[in-house]
Protein backbone atom coordinates (compact mmCIF):
# COMPACT_ATOMS: atom_id res chain seq x y z
CA UNK A 1 0.00 0.00 0.00
CA UNK A 2 1.31 3.43 -0.95
CA UNK A 3 0.51 6.97 0.19
CA UNK A 4 1.60 10.32 -1.22
CA UNK A 5 1.39 13.35 1.07
CA UNK A 6 1.87 16.84 -0.38
CA UNK A 7 2.39 20.04 1.64
CA UNK A 8 3.41 23.58 0.77
CA UNK A 9 4.85 26.24 3.07
CA UNK A 10 2.32 28.78 1.79
CA UNK A 11 -0.77 26.77 2.80
CA UNK A 12 -1.37 26.45 6.53
CA UNK A 13 -4.32 25.43 8.69
CA UNK A 14 -3.28 27.62 11.60
CA UNK A 15 -1.00 27.89 14.59
CA UNK A 16 -1.29 25.28 17.30
CA UNK A 17 -2.62 26.63 20.58
CA UNK A 18 -0.59 24.70 23.20
CA UNK A 19 -3.74 24.45 25.32
CA UNK A 20 -4.95 21.58 23.12
CA UNK A 21 -2.58 19.44 25.22
CA UNK A 22 -4.41 20.11 28.47
CA UNK A 23 -5.57 17.63 31.10
CA UNK A 24 -8.43 17.06 33.49
CA UNK A 25 -8.66 16.23 37.19
CA UNK A 26 -12.20 15.60 38.42
CA UNK A 27 -13.32 14.46 41.85
CA UNK A 28 -14.20 11.03 40.48
CA UNK A 29 -12.78 7.58 41.15
CA UNK A 30 -9.14 7.68 42.24
CA UNK A 31 -8.24 10.78 40.26
CA UNK A 32 -7.84 12.93 43.40
CA UNK A 33 -7.84 10.59 46.39
CA UNK A 34 -5.16 7.89 45.94
CA UNK A 35 -4.30 9.62 42.67
CA UNK A 36 -2.74 13.06 42.82
CA UNK A 37 -3.36 13.23 46.60
CA UNK A 38 -2.09 10.63 49.09
CA UNK A 39 -0.74 12.23 52.27
CA UNK A 40 0.78 9.02 53.61
CA UNK A 41 2.71 8.20 50.46
CA UNK A 42 6.54 8.22 50.70
CA UNK A 43 6.73 10.89 47.98
CA UNK A 44 3.97 13.15 49.36
CA UNK A 45 4.73 16.85 49.65
CA UNK A 46 3.52 19.20 52.40
CA UNK A 47 0.06 19.39 50.79
CA UNK A 48 -0.22 15.59 50.48
CA UNK A 49 0.37 15.52 46.73
CA UNK A 50 2.42 12.68 45.26
CA UNK A 51 5.66 13.98 43.77
CA UNK A 52 6.08 10.89 41.59
CA UNK A 53 2.73 11.66 39.94
CA UNK A 54 3.65 15.31 39.54
CA UNK A 55 6.84 14.33 37.74
CA UNK A 56 4.93 12.30 35.16
CA UNK A 57 2.33 15.04 34.68
CA UNK A 58 5.05 17.63 34.10
CA UNK A 59 6.52 15.42 31.36
CA UNK A 60 3.24 15.68 29.44
CA UNK A 61 3.47 19.50 29.35
CA UNK A 62 -0.23 20.18 29.97
CA UNK A 63 -0.82 23.97 29.87
CA UNK A 64 -4.24 23.73 31.57
CA UNK A 65 -5.92 21.27 33.89
CA UNK A 66 -9.72 21.32 34.03
CA UNK A 67 -11.19 21.08 37.56
CA UNK A 68 -13.23 20.00 39.60
CA UNK A 69 -15.48 18.35 36.99
CA UNK A 70 -17.13 16.94 35.10
CA UNK A 71 -20.39 15.59 36.48
CA UNK A 72 -19.07 16.20 39.99
CA UNK A 73 -19.16 19.98 39.66
CA UNK A 74 -22.93 20.15 39.12
CA UNK A 75 -23.56 19.09 42.72
CA UNK A 76 -20.49 20.69 44.30
CA UNK A 77 -20.30 23.66 46.66
CA UNK A 78 -16.78 25.08 46.32
CA UNK A 79 -17.05 26.58 49.81
CA UNK A 80 -16.95 23.04 51.26
CA UNK A 81 -13.32 22.78 50.09
CA UNK A 82 -11.77 25.87 51.68
CA UNK A 83 -10.51 26.68 55.15
CA UNK A 84 -9.10 24.38 57.79
CA UNK A 85 -9.15 20.82 56.50
CA UNK A 86 -10.25 19.29 59.80
CA UNK A 87 -13.42 21.40 59.74
CA UNK A 88 -14.46 20.68 56.14
CA UNK A 89 -17.71 18.73 55.71
CA UNK A 90 -17.81 15.17 54.40
CA UNK A 91 -20.54 14.83 51.77
CA UNK A 92 -22.08 12.15 49.55
CA UNK A 93 -21.35 12.73 45.88
CA UNK A 94 -24.48 11.60 44.00
CA UNK A 95 -22.82 12.08 40.61
CA UNK A 96 -20.45 9.14 41.17
CA UNK A 97 -21.99 7.37 44.22
CA UNK A 98 -18.91 8.15 46.32
CA UNK A 99 -17.97 9.99 49.51
CA UNK A 100 -16.29 13.39 49.11
CA UNK A 101 -14.11 14.32 52.14
CA UNK A 102 -13.23 17.77 50.74
CA UNK A 103 -9.57 17.45 51.68
CA UNK A 104 -8.63 18.89 48.29
CA UNK A 105 -10.29 22.14 47.24
CA UNK A 106 -9.59 25.29 45.29
CA UNK A 107 -6.50 26.41 47.22
CA UNK A 108 -4.85 23.00 47.18
CA UNK A 109 -5.59 22.46 43.51
CA UNK A 110 -4.10 25.81 42.54
CA UNK A 111 -0.92 24.82 44.37
CA UNK A 112 -0.95 21.41 42.67
CA UNK A 113 -1.21 23.11 39.27
CA UNK A 114 1.81 25.27 40.09
CA UNK A 115 3.80 22.14 40.95
CA UNK A 116 2.53 20.40 37.79
CA UNK A 117 3.53 23.41 35.65
CA UNK A 118 -0.07 23.72 34.55
CA UNK A 119 -2.82 26.29 35.14
CA UNK A 120 -6.38 25.76 36.38
CA UNK A 121 -9.28 25.63 33.92
CA UNK A 122 -11.90 26.17 36.59
CA UNK A 123 -15.51 25.01 36.23
CA UNK A 124 -18.39 26.62 38.12
CA UNK A 125 -21.54 24.83 39.26
CA UNK A 126 -24.48 25.80 37.08
CA UNK A 127 -26.39 22.58 37.81
CA UNK A 128 -27.77 23.28 41.29
CA UNK A 129 -25.43 26.26 41.71
CA UNK A 130 -26.32 29.86 40.96
CA UNK A 131 -24.77 32.73 39.00
CA UNK A 132 -24.22 34.49 42.34
CA UNK A 133 -22.15 31.56 43.66
CA UNK A 134 -20.16 31.47 40.42
CA UNK A 135 -19.34 35.14 40.85
CA UNK A 136 -18.28 34.53 44.46
CA UNK A 137 -15.83 31.87 43.30
CA UNK A 138 -14.27 34.33 40.84
CA UNK A 139 -14.11 36.85 43.67
CA UNK A 140 -12.38 34.30 45.93
CA UNK A 141 -9.86 33.35 43.25
CA UNK A 142 -9.14 36.57 41.38
CA UNK A 143 -10.15 39.64 43.39
CA UNK A 144 -7.10 41.31 44.99
CA UNK A 145 -8.60 41.98 48.42
CA UNK A 146 -10.93 44.07 50.53
CA UNK A 147 -14.08 42.00 49.96
CA UNK A 148 -15.60 39.07 51.84
CA UNK A 149 -14.37 36.26 49.61
CA UNK A 150 -11.03 37.78 48.62
CA UNK A 151 -10.25 38.36 52.30
CA UNK A 152 -11.31 34.78 53.05
CA UNK A 153 -8.75 33.61 50.48
CA UNK A 154 -6.11 35.78 52.11
CA UNK A 155 -7.01 34.40 55.54
CA UNK A 156 -6.65 30.89 54.08
CA UNK A 157 -3.04 31.61 53.20
CA UNK A 158 -3.06 33.08 49.67
CA UNK A 159 -2.36 36.80 49.88
CA UNK A 160 -2.09 37.17 46.11
CA UNK A 161 -5.03 36.40 43.81
CA UNK A 162 -4.85 33.20 41.76
CA UNK A 163 -5.59 35.07 38.50
CA UNK A 164 -7.34 32.10 36.94
CA UNK A 165 -7.84 33.05 33.31
CA UNK A 166 -10.21 30.49 31.80
CA UNK A 167 -13.51 29.26 33.25
CA UNK A 168 -16.16 26.70 32.26
CA UNK A 169 -19.80 27.66 32.71
CA UNK A 170 -20.90 24.31 34.10
CA UNK A 171 -20.62 20.84 32.58
CA UNK A 172 -22.77 18.84 30.14
CA UNK A 173 -25.93 20.68 31.11
CA UNK A 174 -27.85 19.05 28.23
CA UNK A 175 -27.29 15.52 29.62
CA UNK A 176 -30.15 13.84 31.52
CA UNK A 177 -27.47 12.20 33.73
CA UNK A 178 -26.34 15.64 34.92
CA UNK A 179 -27.34 17.02 38.33
CA UNK A 180 -29.53 20.03 37.57
CA UNK A 181 -29.74 19.35 33.81
CA UNK A 182 -31.52 22.09 31.92
CA UNK A 183 -33.14 22.66 28.54
CA UNK A 184 -31.16 24.92 26.24
CA UNK A 185 -33.15 28.10 26.89
CA UNK A 186 -32.94 27.74 30.66
CA UNK A 187 -29.24 26.95 30.63
CA UNK A 188 -28.52 29.72 28.13
CA UNK A 189 -30.21 32.30 30.35
CA UNK A 190 -28.45 30.99 33.48
CA UNK A 191 -25.07 30.91 31.74
CA UNK A 192 -25.56 34.46 30.50
CA UNK A 193 -26.27 35.79 33.98
CA UNK A 194 -23.29 33.91 35.42
CA UNK A 195 -21.06 35.21 32.63
CA UNK A 196 -22.14 38.79 33.28
CA UNK A 197 -21.36 38.59 36.99
CA UNK A 198 -18.09 36.74 36.50
CA UNK A 199 -16.78 39.17 33.88
CA UNK A 200 -17.92 42.19 35.87
CA UNK A 201 -15.83 40.92 38.79
CA UNK A 202 -12.86 40.16 36.54
CA UNK A 203 -13.08 41.54 32.97
CA UNK A 204 -9.86 39.71 32.02
CA UNK A 205 -11.26 36.18 32.24
CA UNK A 206 -12.43 34.12 29.26
CA UNK A 207 -15.41 31.77 29.33
CA UNK A 208 -16.31 28.37 27.91
CA UNK A 209 -20.04 27.75 27.53
CA UNK A 210 -21.44 24.20 27.53
CA UNK A 211 -22.12 22.74 24.13
CA UNK A 212 -23.66 19.38 23.31
CA UNK A 213 -22.18 16.63 25.45
CA UNK A 214 -22.98 13.92 22.90
CA UNK A 215 -23.73 13.83 19.21
CA UNK A 216 -26.22 11.04 19.95
CA UNK A 217 -28.58 13.27 21.92
CA UNK A 218 -31.66 14.43 19.99
CA UNK A 219 -30.88 18.05 20.88
CA UNK A 220 -27.37 17.95 19.30
CA UNK A 221 -26.40 21.18 17.51
CA UNK A 222 -29.83 22.79 18.11
CA UNK A 223 -28.87 22.98 21.78
CA UNK A 224 -25.62 24.71 20.89
CA UNK A 225 -27.29 27.24 18.63
CA UNK A 226 -29.87 28.15 21.28
CA UNK A 227 -27.27 28.48 24.04
CA UNK A 228 -25.06 30.67 21.84
CA UNK A 229 -28.02 32.88 20.93
CA UNK A 230 -28.20 33.74 24.64
CA UNK A 231 -24.50 33.93 25.50
CA UNK A 232 -22.75 34.91 22.25
CA UNK A 233 -21.61 38.35 23.38
CA UNK A 234 -20.17 37.13 26.71
CA UNK A 235 -18.43 33.83 25.94
CA UNK A 236 -15.25 32.95 24.07
CA UNK A 237 -15.50 29.20 23.45
CA UNK A 238 -18.11 26.49 22.97
CA UNK A 239 -17.29 23.17 24.62
CA UNK A 240 -17.73 19.74 23.08
CA UNK A 241 -17.14 16.27 24.50
CA UNK A 242 -16.63 12.87 22.86
CA UNK A 243 -15.40 9.46 23.94
CA UNK A 244 -14.49 6.59 21.66
CA UNK A 245 -14.13 2.83 21.99
CA UNK A 246 -14.09 -0.51 20.20
CA UNK A 247 -17.62 -1.26 21.33
CA UNK A 248 -18.37 -3.49 18.32
CA UNK A 249 -15.16 -5.53 18.59
CA UNK A 250 -14.31 -4.27 15.11
CA UNK A 251 -10.81 -2.83 14.93
CA UNK A 252 -11.22 -1.33 11.45
CA UNK A 253 -14.33 0.51 12.63
CA UNK A 254 -12.56 1.61 15.82
CA UNK A 255 -9.76 3.12 13.76
CA UNK A 256 -12.33 5.43 12.15
CA UNK A 257 -12.63 7.27 15.50
CA UNK A 258 -10.46 10.21 14.34
CA UNK A 259 -12.93 10.79 11.48
CA UNK A 260 -15.83 10.76 13.92
CA UNK A 261 -14.04 13.39 16.01
CA UNK A 262 -13.38 15.46 12.90
CA UNK A 263 -17.04 15.48 11.90
CA UNK A 264 -18.08 16.55 15.40
CA UNK A 265 -15.66 19.48 15.26
CA UNK A 266 -16.86 20.55 11.81
CA UNK A 267 -20.52 20.35 12.83
CA UNK A 268 -20.14 22.51 15.92
CA UNK A 269 -17.79 24.99 14.24
CA UNK A 270 -20.52 25.41 11.61
CA UNK A 271 -23.08 25.94 14.39
CA UNK A 272 -20.91 28.68 15.91
CA UNK A 273 -20.61 30.35 12.52
CA UNK A 274 -24.36 30.10 11.95
CA UNK A 275 -25.05 32.02 15.17
CA UNK A 276 -22.39 34.57 14.26
CA UNK A 277 -24.02 35.08 10.86
CA UNK A 278 -27.48 35.27 12.41
CA UNK A 279 -26.27 37.99 14.76
CA UNK A 280 -24.52 39.85 11.90
CA UNK A 281 -21.34 39.66 13.97
CA UNK A 282 -17.67 39.40 13.01
CA UNK A 283 -16.91 37.66 16.31
CA UNK A 284 -15.69 34.07 16.00
CA UNK A 285 -16.49 31.53 18.68
CA UNK A 286 -13.80 28.86 18.83
CA UNK A 287 -14.03 25.39 20.33
CA UNK A 288 -12.88 23.87 23.60
CA UNK A 289 -12.82 20.08 23.24
CA UNK A 290 -12.52 19.85 27.00
CA UNK A 291 -13.32 16.13 27.32
CA UNK A 292 -12.00 13.51 24.93
CA UNK A 293 -10.49 10.04 25.30
CA UNK A 294 -11.03 6.30 24.95
CA UNK A 295 -13.72 4.92 27.27
CA UNK A 296 -15.21 1.44 27.04
CA UNK A 297 -13.00 -1.11 28.83
CA UNK A 298 -14.04 -0.28 32.40
CA UNK A 299 -17.84 -0.12 32.16
CA UNK A 300 -18.44 -3.55 33.71
CA UNK A 301 -15.93 -3.23 36.55
CA UNK A 302 -17.14 0.28 37.40
CA UNK A 303 -20.71 -0.95 37.79
CA UNK A 304 -19.52 -3.51 40.34
CA UNK A 305 -17.32 -1.14 42.38
CA UNK A 306 -18.31 -0.62 46.01
CA UNK A 307 -20.43 2.51 46.47
CA UNK A 308 -20.17 5.35 48.98
CA UNK A 309 -16.47 5.22 49.73
CA UNK A 310 -13.68 7.77 49.25
CA UNK A 311 -11.78 7.20 46.03
CA UNK A 312 -14.28 4.71 44.62
CA UNK A 313 -12.22 2.76 42.04
CA UNK A 314 -14.19 3.36 38.83
CA UNK A 315 -13.37 4.18 35.20
CA UNK A 316 -9.91 2.62 35.43
CA UNK A 317 -9.34 1.74 31.81
CA UNK A 318 -6.54 -0.72 30.97
CA UNK A 319 -5.42 0.67 27.63
CA UNK A 320 -4.06 -1.45 24.79
CA UNK A 321 -1.65 -0.70 21.96
CA UNK A 322 -4.67 -0.28 19.68
CA UNK A 323 -6.00 2.38 22.07
CA UNK A 324 -2.65 4.20 21.92
CA UNK A 325 -2.79 4.21 18.11
CA UNK A 326 -6.31 5.67 18.23
CA UNK A 327 -5.30 8.33 20.79
CA UNK A 328 -2.44 9.28 18.45
CA UNK A 329 -4.96 9.53 15.62
CA UNK A 330 -7.30 11.71 17.70
CA UNK A 331 -4.40 14.06 18.46
CA UNK A 332 -3.75 14.28 14.71
CA UNK A 333 -7.40 15.28 14.24
CA UNK A 334 -7.07 18.04 16.85
CA UNK A 335 -3.99 19.35 15.03
CA UNK A 336 -5.81 19.29 11.71
CA UNK A 337 -8.41 21.61 13.27
CA UNK A 338 -5.92 24.02 14.81
CA UNK A 339 -7.83 26.92 13.30
CA UNK A 340 -10.91 26.25 15.47
CA UNK A 341 -9.94 24.02 18.40
CA UNK A 342 -8.00 26.17 20.85
CA UNK A 343 -8.42 24.13 24.04
CA UNK A 344 -8.62 20.36 24.45
CA UNK A 345 -8.48 18.31 27.64
CA UNK A 346 -7.55 14.65 27.73
CA UNK A 347 -10.09 13.21 30.15
CA UNK A 348 -8.53 12.42 32.47
CA UNK A 349 -4.95 12.64 33.73
CA UNK A 350 -4.52 10.18 36.63
CA UNK A 351 -6.19 6.78 37.26
CA UNK A 352 -9.55 7.69 35.67
CA UNK A 353 -9.47 7.09 31.89
CA UNK A 354 -5.86 8.10 32.32
CA UNK A 355 -2.38 7.85 30.84
CA UNK A 356 -0.92 7.73 34.38
CA UNK A 357 -1.81 5.04 36.93
CA UNK A 358 -0.92 4.75 40.61
CA UNK A 359 -0.94 2.10 43.32
CA UNK A 360 -1.82 3.34 46.83
CA UNK A 361 1.40 3.41 48.83
CA UNK A 362 3.30 2.17 45.79
CA UNK A 363 4.48 3.12 42.36
CA UNK A 364 3.21 4.70 39.17
CA UNK A 365 3.21 3.49 35.61
CA UNK A 366 2.57 4.81 32.14
CA UNK A 367 -0.34 3.45 30.17
CA UNK A 368 0.06 2.84 26.44
CA UNK A 369 -1.71 6.13 25.68
CA UNK A 370 0.91 8.11 27.59
CA UNK A 371 3.36 7.90 24.72
CA UNK A 372 1.49 9.41 21.74
CA UNK A 373 0.34 12.24 24.02
CA UNK A 374 3.88 12.80 25.30
CA UNK A 375 5.43 13.09 21.83
CA UNK A 376 2.62 15.10 20.26
CA UNK A 377 2.54 17.54 23.18
CA UNK A 378 6.30 18.06 22.97
CA UNK A 379 6.71 18.29 19.20
CA UNK A 380 3.26 19.14 17.85
CA UNK A 381 3.63 22.87 18.50
CA UNK A 382 3.99 25.28 15.62
CA UNK A 383 2.03 25.78 12.40
CA UNK A 384 -0.09 23.00 10.94
CA UNK A 385 0.28 22.68 7.18
CA UNK A 386 -2.51 21.71 4.84
CA UNK A 387 -1.93 18.27 3.36
CA UNK A 388 -3.20 16.75 0.15
CA UNK A 389 -3.11 12.96 0.40
CA UNK A 390 -3.39 10.23 -2.19
CA UNK A 391 -4.00 6.93 -0.39
CA UNK A 392 -6.41 3.97 -0.61
CA UNK A 393 -9.60 4.06 1.44
CA UNK A 394 -11.86 1.40 2.90
CA UNK A 395 -15.44 1.14 4.10
CA UNK A 396 -16.26 0.32 7.72
CA UNK A 397 -19.30 -1.49 9.10
CA UNK A 398 -20.46 1.32 11.41
CA UNK A 399 -19.20 4.46 9.68
CA UNK A 400 -20.86 5.66 6.47
CA UNK A 401 -17.88 7.37 4.86
CA UNK A 402 -14.73 5.96 3.23
CA UNK A 403 -11.80 5.94 5.65
CA UNK A 404 -8.36 6.86 4.34
CA UNK A 405 -5.83 4.27 5.41
CA UNK A 406 -3.30 6.97 6.29
CA UNK A 407 -4.37 9.60 8.81
CA UNK A 408 -1.66 12.23 9.10
CA UNK A 409 -0.63 15.83 9.54
CA UNK A 410 2.51 17.98 9.39
CA UNK A 411 3.60 20.63 11.91
CA UNK A 412 6.18 23.26 10.98
CA UNK A 413 8.30 24.27 13.96
CA UNK A 414 9.81 27.48 12.62
CA UNK A 415 12.09 28.35 15.51
CA UNK A 416 13.49 24.81 15.67
CA UNK A 417 13.84 24.70 11.85
CA UNK A 418 12.12 21.34 11.61
CA UNK A 419 9.02 19.61 10.29
CA UNK A 420 7.19 16.96 12.28
CA UNK A 421 5.15 14.30 10.50
CA UNK A 422 2.50 12.53 12.60
CA UNK A 423 0.96 9.45 10.98
CA UNK A 424 -1.49 6.67 11.78
CA UNK A 425 -1.51 3.62 9.52
CA UNK A 426 -5.02 2.26 9.89
CA UNK A 427 -4.42 -0.89 7.88
CA UNK A 428 -4.74 -4.02 10.00
CA UNK A 429 -2.33 -6.02 7.85
CA UNK A 430 -0.43 -3.99 5.27
CA UNK A 431 2.60 -1.75 5.76
CA UNK A 432 2.31 1.73 4.27
CA UNK A 433 4.93 3.05 1.87
CA UNK A 434 4.72 6.81 2.19
CA UNK A 435 6.30 9.73 0.42
CA UNK A 436 6.05 13.12 2.12
CA UNK A 437 6.63 16.01 -0.29
CA UNK A 438 7.52 19.24 1.51
CA UNK A 439 7.15 21.92 -1.15
CA UNK A 440 9.37 24.88 -0.35
CA UNK A 441 11.22 23.12 2.48
CA UNK A 442 14.81 21.94 1.88
CA UNK A 443 15.18 18.64 3.73
CA UNK A 444 18.45 17.98 5.55
CA UNK A 445 17.96 14.87 7.71
CA UNK A 446 15.62 12.82 9.85
CA UNK A 447 16.34 13.76 13.47
CA UNK A 448 14.18 11.20 15.21
CA UNK A 449 11.57 8.58 14.32
CA UNK A 450 9.30 7.16 17.02
CA UNK A 451 6.70 4.46 16.50
CA UNK A 452 3.98 2.66 18.43
CA UNK A 453 3.26 -0.68 16.76
CA UNK A 454 2.90 -4.40 17.46
CA UNK A 455 0.28 -6.60 19.11
CA UNK A 456 -2.92 -4.49 19.27
CA UNK A 457 -3.99 -6.21 22.50
CA UNK A 458 -0.75 -5.54 24.44
CA UNK A 459 -1.11 -3.53 27.67
CA UNK A 460 1.14 -1.92 30.28
CA UNK A 461 1.07 -2.76 33.98
CA UNK A 462 3.06 -1.70 37.01
CA UNK A 463 5.16 -4.84 36.65
CA UNK A 464 5.75 -4.72 32.89
CA UNK A 465 5.50 -2.15 30.11
CA UNK A 466 4.73 -4.20 27.02
CA UNK A 467 4.10 -1.09 24.92
CA UNK A 468 6.88 1.48 24.70
CA UNK A 469 8.07 3.70 21.86
CA UNK A 470 10.24 2.10 19.22
CA UNK A 471 13.05 4.33 18.01
CA UNK A 472 13.79 3.78 14.35
CA UNK A 473 17.14 4.33 12.67
CA UNK A 474 16.95 7.58 10.67
CA UNK A 475 18.87 5.76 7.91
CA UNK A 476 15.69 3.75 7.20
CA UNK A 477 14.19 6.82 5.52
CA UNK A 478 15.04 8.03 2.04
CA UNK A 479 15.64 11.76 1.56
CA UNK A 480 15.67 14.10 -1.40
CA UNK A 481 15.85 17.87 -1.63
CA UNK A 482 12.21 18.28 -0.64
CA UNK A 483 10.82 14.90 0.39
CA UNK A 484 11.06 12.06 2.88
CA UNK A 485 10.02 8.48 2.14
CA UNK A 486 9.69 5.40 4.31
CA UNK A 487 7.46 2.61 5.54
CA UNK A 488 4.88 2.64 8.34
CA UNK A 489 3.93 -0.76 9.80
CA UNK A 490 0.25 -1.78 10.05
CA UNK A 491 -1.69 -0.75 13.15
CA UNK A 492 0.78 1.99 14.03
CA UNK A 493 1.20 5.57 15.11
CA UNK A 494 4.43 7.36 14.22
CA UNK A 495 6.22 10.67 14.71
CA UNK A 496 9.04 11.62 12.37
CA UNK A 497 11.06 14.78 13.00
CA UNK A 498 12.81 16.26 9.96
CA UNK A 499 15.55 18.89 10.15
CA UNK A 500 15.54 21.49 7.38
CA UNK A 501 18.43 23.24 5.71
CA UNK A 502 18.65 26.91 6.58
Amino acid sequence: MKALVFTDRHFTVGSVDPRIYSGFIEHVGRAVYDGIYEPGHPTADADGFRKDVLELVRELKMPLTRYPGGNFVSGYNWKDGIGERSKRPVRPDPAWSAIEPNQVGVDEFVRWCASAESAPLMAVNLGIGTPKEAGELVEYCNFPGGTQWSETRRANGSAEPFRIKTWCLGNEMDGPWQIGAKPADEYGRTALEAAKIMKWIDPEIELVVCGSSSGDLPTFAAWDATVLEHTFDKVDYLSLHAYFGDVNNDLADYFASPDRMSDRIDELAATCDYVSAHKKSKKRINLAFDEWNIWFHSNSSSAQAKRWIVGRPILEELYTLADAVVVGGLLITLLRHADRVKIACLAQTVNVLAPIMTRPGGGTWKQTTYYPFYYTSRYGRGEVLRCAVSVPSQRCNNWPKPVEMLHSTVVWRREENEMVFFAMNRSLEEPMEFSLALQGFPVKEVIEAVEISGDPTAVNTEEHEAVVPKFRDPAEFMLSAGSVSGVLPPISWSMIRIRLNQ
